[in-house]
């Protein structure tokens, strides 16, 4: 059954060093911090987390380099149970890193990233994975020319089965980045972020799902989020749907909202849900993730044994 296999995701994974204030510092002053962690980042990580947190057997696919940084995420990967085989480790390189200031105040989150020279997983790192094993692989938008060489490997796997055993292929499309434009019509589910809708002259969720439908394959689903304002998706019948926000009682961690959305949404998708219903699960775990740092809490409020009661 699809649901005894796995959610793969690829993409990045990155040290974030956050630093909690009371309000975002001046410029060449000395702020003190209201605390500050280590944890585990990049979209493909974190979407992961809450995967696992909600009760799919993930596993992720990204490189690492080596020393106290890569303990350090490899040991938070298996705190969440995550399946971490097809890493690719680099010798003589520096793992990335985000620098993020998180402002109680205002519940915003601003990002500092380094990625010096740790390259990204290849199409030929790709080929070395049991595809057997996967219901739903999902590609942060990254290297989108390799990317693409990975999802035509999973195109040729998917001839040779049964529709209801093929493998769902989705992809994010995240920066303003011309070279990941060439991900819109790769997969059967596409996230657009907000700032890349808006890059296009899109004022909405609608106006951009609207606009950019003409850029997916035939029979995908696009789905923008638009933070507070919810999130939509519109698929190969025309008919736009919506889901409305909700917001958190105080807004405490925003960094990671729009990757639990994604993971929220893909897990109803490979459970068997509706897109409507996928679009409000996922607004529904987002918003509530705004309103606690980090992801742990997302287990005692959606977790499987939890939404099962």
């Amino acid at each position: 059954m699809a649901q005894s296999k796995r959610i793969l995701c690829v993409g990045l994974v990155c040290l974030d060093i956050i630093s909690v204030v009371e309000k975002y510092p001046e410029e060449d002053t000395d702020t003190r911090c209201v605390s500050q962690r280590w944890q585990r980042g990049g979209n493909a990580s974190n979407s992961c987390t809450v995967l696992s947190l909600l009760g799919a057997q993930a596993a992720f696919m990204g490189s690492l380099a080596h020393g106290p940084v890569a303990d350090f995420i490899l040991e938070d990967f298996q705190k969440f149970h995550i399946d971490v085989s097809m890493v690719t480790a680099h010798a003589q390189c520096d793992h990335p890193t985000s620098t993020v200031i998180c402002n109680v105040s205002t519940g915003s989150r601003t990002i500092l990233h380094m990625n010096r020279n740790l390259p990204d997983v290849t199409a030929e790192d790709f080929s070395k994975v049991d595809l057997s094993q996967f219901s739903w692989i999902h590609w942060e938008g990254r290297n989108a020319s390799e990317q693409v060489k990975m999802i035509q490997q999973v195109q040729k796997h998917n001839s040779s089965l049964p529709r209801e055993q093929r493998i769902s292929v989705s992809v994010e499309i995240e920066k303003t980045r011309e070279t990941l434009y060439q991900l819109f019509d790769q997969g059967d589910v596409v996230f657009v972020s907000k700032d890349v809708a808006r890059h296009f002259g899109f004022c909405s969720a609608e106006e951009a799902l609207r606009g950019m439908y003409c850029r997916v394959k035939p029979g995908a689903v696009l789905v923008c989020a638009w933070a507070e304002c919810g999130a939509g998706a519109l698929g190969p019948d025309g008919c736009l749907l919506l889901s409305e926000s909700f917001p958190p009682e105080s807004l405490v961690d925003t960094l990671g909202a729009g990757d639990t959305f994604n993971s929220a949404v893909i897990y109803t998708l490979s459970n068997g849900g509706s897109v409507q219903e996928a679009l409000t699960f996922g607004c529904r775990v987002a918003g509530a993730k705004c309103g606690f740092h980090g992801y742990d809490d997302i287990a005692g409020k959606f977790g499987e044994k939890e939404t099962r009661q």
